[in-house]
Formats: structure tokens, C-alpha cells, sequence
């Protein structure tokens, strides 16, 4: 008997290879992910250039830019306007907020690019979202976020989110609600659950000798 298959979701979803995509940009035509290669990157869409939350958003990310890229990570924006428009706005935030946009904002006049990527839904009129995608060095989707256009991102979460993310590839472990500031591990890291009786019994013992803090066999956190 067949099966199913569930329908696309028309969107990236965590896991999946970020979709290839040739964009104008305010620096230029980018090939996306493959300009990226060996860096991660954070791509965001907001509902519109000259509208007053997403003015804060952009103030927001390029004052963290620094520490995006101290975590080899580019920023990109986007949304349905006109390279000429995110130029002119770029300008006016320049010169009203003393911040210059030093990341591409992508030209999506037609929305090709935000129907691709899910950034529109019909719900909300015909302006994209604030959809969040963090893509890692290989392309793959590592996490999507989406927040209403009645409030702003928490840019220092999706900052958080990367850091965590890099931290459990390198590292092979699990972060903790709130981390780095769990409020009962602090910023200890969790490891992955064994998997069988012996790995369990194991786990126990592998405690014991390097010191990780352990409740039992599958809740064991380690310093990083």
C-alpha cells in the first residue's frame, strides 16, 4: 500500500539545504548559500523599508554585527522593495540614527525570493514577515524563527541561538534553557542521553571519573 508524502512546506525547514538563490543586493548579486561557503549566515525579512520596527531591527543587528562576525557569521536582510528604496533608507538611518547598514539588504520587488522562503503569509497581507534563517557553513538550515510584525526581533537572542548552535557542533552536547544563564546549571552543557543499558551504565561511571555533575544516567551536564 503507498504512502503519502507530505506536501512541501514551502519553506527551508531545520535540517534541510538552504535553496539556491541569485539576488540583487545593495552590495551587488549574491549567490546564496554558495557565496557563503565556509561561514554561517543569518538571513532576515522584514515587512517593509521606512516602517518604524524594523528601523530598530536593523540598528540592532548592524551594533551586533561585530560579534556575528567574531562567530563567522554574515548578516543578510530582506524585503519586497526596491534596491533603490533599502539604499535610500540605509541613507536616512545613516544620517538621523548615526548607523551605517554595513550588511546587503536583498531586492525582492517581485517577492520571488520571500514566497521561496515562506516569508509571506496570507494572513498578514502581502508584505514578508520577520522570518529568521540561520544557515551554517555547509548550506544546511539550522534554525527558523518567525515573529509577528507588531514587534521586534531579540536580536541578541538569535546572537544567543548561533553561539549555542556553534557550541554543540564543536562541542557534541545539548545547552540548557536559557544559556548561558540557566537558572539553576548556569552555562553548563548537557550531555546527549545514552542510548542503551550498557551506555547508561557507563554514562554513570564516565561521571564519576571526570567529574560531571549527574543526576542520572541520562541528565549529566559538563563545564565547557
Amino acid at each position: 500500500m503507498s504512502v503519502d508524502q507530505p506536501a512541501e512546506s514551502g519553506f527551508p525547514l531545520i535540517g534541510d539545504q538552504f535553496p539556491e538563490l541569485e539576488v540583487e543586493t545593495t552590495h551587488g548579486t549574491k549567490a546564496i548559500p554558495d557565496d557563503y561557503e565556509d561561514r554561517w549566515f543569518v538571513l532576515f525579512s522584514h515587512p517593509g523599508d521606512f516602517t518604524p520596527v524594523c528601523t530598530t531591527e536593523f540598528v540592532g543587528f548592524e551594533q551586533r554585527r561585530e560579534a556575528f562576525e567574531e562567530l563567522n557569521t554574515e548578516l543578510i536582510g530582506l524585503s519586497i522593495d526596491r534596491v533603490h528604496s533599502h539604499i535610500k533608507w540605509t541613507e536616512w538611518i545613516d544620517d538621523e540614527i548615526d548607523e551605517d547598514i554595513g550588511f546587503p539588504i536583498i531586492a525582492d520587488e517581485s517577492g520571488t525570493v520571500a514566497e521561496k522562503l515562506g516569508m509571506v503569509h496570507p494572513g498578514q497581507g502581502t508584505s514578508t514577515i520577520r522570518a529568521v534563517f540561520i544557515v551554517d557553513p555547509d548550506g544546511i538550515t539550522r534554525q527558523v524563527l518567525y515573529y509577528p510584525k507588531e514587534i521586534g526581533r531579540n536580536v541578541d537572542e538569535v546572537l544567543r541561538s548561533l553561539e549555542a548552535l556553534q557550541i554543540s557542533d564543536d562541542e557534541d552536547v545539548a545547552l540548557p534553557a536559557n544559556w548561558p544563564e540557566n537558572e539553576n546549571f548556569g552555562d553548563k552543557a548537557l550531555l546527549s542521553p545514552p542510548g542503551t543499558v550498557e551506555e547508561a551504565e557507563a554514562r554513570l561511571a564516565e561521571a564519576d571519573e571526570e567529574g560531571y555533575e549527574s543526576y542520572d544516567w541520562w541528565f549529566t551536564l559538563k563545564d565547557l
